[in-house]
């Protein structure tokens, strides 16, 4: 990125990066709690790398009468409508209810989990607004050799990004290198967009500590998004070193940044100051530097 922006600023490689997924598992936050702090996050100096507030179908209820709670507190910090990304665990026969519940809100983006790519393609079609983004997730068990290429052409044809798991709360539920590089490089040979969602909270791929899970990381998963060659993307998703990846960041030119932000486009996270702090740790990221004060 020939350099890096001075503190405070947040580079364009990390604008929207973080969906804030602060009430799922394995945060589990409560609604009425991740309301005022999705607002903090969207008012503080970090805003530019926070996506809308991830919030399942099921609990836009909930969802509408945090808000509502929230309203006129310095909580809500200002009662503009809450920008939210609305989840479809259950499919498009949630779509048409769920768009309705979802009235009150901004709506970011709609993530929709299916069996059938075709047929969540053609729901989204009938029931989205065209305004509205939307992303088609397919079990991992469907996206392996050609089932995974005849799903990647549905998105294609399509104008939805596809999306990955990533992690999960068991080990299984975490992709190895090769399947995840075997996504993201038909991803990147169509031009086809896509987001992450579970266990990349940390920029370094890793194994934690209390758990044995292998965790990718999101700075390794950046630096692959540009990867047309599975093999090739295997490898950046293997390095452990945050160096060397902050490295690779440091020296990527505006060019690689859009290609890799067209492709990987956001992640969900249950927390995200975890995200922040690893970026500052490594040096990719500084909070704006506190004014001098007068002497008294």
């Amino acid at each position: 990125m020939s350099g890096l922006p001075s503190g405070g600023v947040v580079p364009e490689l990390f604008h929207g990066l973080f969906d804030d997924a602060a009430v799922f598992p394995p945060g589990n936050l409560p609604v009425a709690e991740a309301v005022p702090a999705h607002r903090v996050h969207r008012a503080a100096w970090y805003a530019e790398a926070v996506g809308p507030l991830l919030c399942g179908a099921g609990r836009l209820g909930e969802l509408a009468a945090a808000v509502d709670a929230a309203a006129g507190t310095s909580a809500g910090v200002g009662g503009s409508a809450l920008r939210i990304g609305l989840v479809l665990p259950g499919g498009s026969a949630e779509l048409a209810q769920a768009l309705a519940a979802a009235a009150p809100f901004e709506l970011a983006g709609v993530e929709l989990a299916t069996r059938d790519a075709a047929e969540a393609v053609a729901e989204l079609d009938r029931l989205l607004p065209p305004d509205v983004p939307a992303a088609v997730e397919l079990p991992r068990e469907l996206l392996h050799g050609d089932d995974l290429d005849a799903v990647l052409d549905v998105l294609v044809d399509s104008p939805y990004r596809a999306k990955f798991r990533t992690g999960g709360l068991v080990a299984e539920a975490f992709p190895d290198e090769a399947e995840l590089a075997a996504f993201l490089a038909g991803c990147a040979q169509r031009g086809l967009p896509y987001k992450c969602t579970a266990g990349l909270h940390n920029a370094v791929r890793h194994t934690d500590p209390e758990t044995g899970f292998e965790h990718h990381g999101f700075l390794n998963v950046l630096l692959a998004a540009q990867e047309t060659d599975p093999a090739a993307a295997a490898e950046v998703l293997a390095e452990r070193d945050g160096e060397a990846l902050a490295k690779a960041v440091r020296a990527l030119t505006d060019r690689q940044v859009t290609v890799i932000r067209n492709s990987f486009t956001a992640f969900g996270t249950c927390s995200i100051a975890e995200p922040l702090g690893d970026l500052a740790v490594l040096g990719l990221l500084s909070s704006p530097t506190p004014p001098h004060q007068e002497d008294r």
